[in-house]
């Protein structure tokens, strides 16, 4: 346990932070799911919709330190391939 004052601080903010954080990791895997769903049901148009209103999502998270911005970048490089992919 923390024994200063400043530490019993901090190891409170880790506690509100993680929370925060693990919310944000939360939205991101429920964007990409939703663009994954979209894909499956194959009407490429409505997967394209999806994928734009969702990669704002992606970016956000990523420029929040989330996730790496490499992370990012590839989980919307491999959903755009699946839908351009699709026929």
């Amino acid at each position: 346990m923390a024994n200063t004052a400043q530490a019993r601080k901090r190891a409170r903010q880790a506690v509100k932070q993680r929370a925060h954080n693990a919310s944000l990791r939360s939205t991101l895997r429920t964007a990409i799911k939703k663009i994954i769903k979209a894909v499956e049901g194959g009407d490429k148009a409505a997967a394209t919709a999806i994928y734009s209103e969702n990669v704002s999502v992606i970016d956000r998270i990523a420029d929040k330190q989330i996730i790496h911005k490499n992370k990012a970048s590839r989980h919307k490089s491999r959903l755009n391939a699946a839908i351009k992919a699709m026929a």
